[in-house]
């Protein structure tokens, strides 16, 4: 599993590494059942805080993607695919909207949205 954190980037870093454990499970990358590194083990590849490696390990938990197996750590959730991407969509949808709102707030046309959106895709 490769998580790379950003320092430069507007998300927080237990969002960063969140988002790039999602889409790897989504992708396939790491696969149903595989066991992930422990919370000090992550922390320490990471170099980070065990306080926020553990905020990621239970939001993923709460949301589904992974699951604690008592004295033997964290691995990928059994998964219904369709599922994951259904609430991944519903995030997707939530961003847009406010993007949208946010773009029309500021004055700008239908266009000029969907011009600063194909250029978020591309960077």
């Amino acid at each position: 599993m490769k998580i790379v954190i950003k320092n430069k980037s507007d998300l927080p870093i237990y969002e960063q590494i969140e988002q790039q454990i999602k889409a790897q499970i989504l992708d396939g990358t790491v696969r149903e059942d595989e066991q992930l590194p422990s919370i000090r083990q992550l922390a320490r590849d990471l170099k980070i805080s065990v306080i926020t490696t553990t905020r990621v390990y239970n939001d993923l938990a709460d949301e589904g993607f992974i699951i604690s197996v008592a004295g033997k750590g964290y691995f990928i959730a059994p998964r219904n695919n369709e599922l994951l991407r259904e609430r991944m969509l519903y995030e997707m949808e939530e961003g847009l909207e406010k993007a949208v709102a946010n773009g029309r707030n500021a004055g700008l046309t239908d266009e000029e949205i969907i011009t600063a959106l194909k250029k978020f895709m591309e960077g």
